[in-house]
C-alpha cells in the first residue's frame, strides 16, 4: 500500500510543479479592486471554472492586477501568475504575453485536457485589455 501512495503522490508531483502549487495554495494578487478601470470574467462551461481580472490602468501601464473566482488548482494558479507577469507592464506588453509564456510560467506539465483551465485566466486579461482600448463616448 505504502508503494501505491508513493505512486500517487510522485504522479501529482510531476503533474503540478511547486510553482503550481505554491501558487494555488497561496494566491497572489487575489480579491478585488475598490474601483477598476477594466474587469472581464471568463468561464469555462465545462468544468464550472470562473475567473474575473481587475485592472487599473494609469498611463497605459497596469498598476494593478487582482482576480476572484473559483477555479481549479490549474487556473488559480494561472491567474496568480499572470497578474504577477502583467504588473507594471504597458498594456500593449499586457495584451500580447504568450499562451507559452503563461504555460512555462506554471512549470507544469499541462495536459491537452486541461489547457482550457490554464488560459482561461489570460482570455480575461485579453478581453479585459480590449475593452480599455475601446473608443469610449461621453453618453
Amino acid at each position: 500500500m505504502d508503494n501505491e501512495n508513493e505512486n500517487v503522490t510522485g504522479r501529482q508531483q510531476r503533474i503540478y510543479s511547486e510553482v503550481l502549487l505554491d501558487h494555488f495554495r497561496n494566491p497572489r494578487n487575489y480579491g478585488s479592486l475598490p474601483s477598476p478601470d477594466v474587469a472581464y470574467e471568463e468561464v469555462n462551461p465545462l468544468c464550472g471554472d470562473r475567473i474575473r481580472i481587475e485592472l487599473e490602468i494609469n498611463d497605459n501601464r497596469i498598476v494593478a492586477a487582482r482576480f476572484v473566482g473559483d477555479g481549479c488548482a490549474i487556473s488559480v494558479a494561472a491567474a496568480s501568475i499572470l497578474t504577477e507577469l502583467i504588473l507594471g507592464d504597458d498594456i500593449e506588453q499586457g495584451a500580447v504575453i504568450s499562451s507559452e509564456k503563461l504555460l512555462s510560467s506554471l512549470k507544469s506539465d499541462i495536459k491537452p485536457s486541461r489547457m482550457k483551465c490554464a488560459l482561461l485566466p489570460l482570455e480575461a486579461l485579453r478581453s479585459c485589455l480590449k475593452i480599455f482600448k475601446q473608443p469610449r463616448t461621453n453618453a
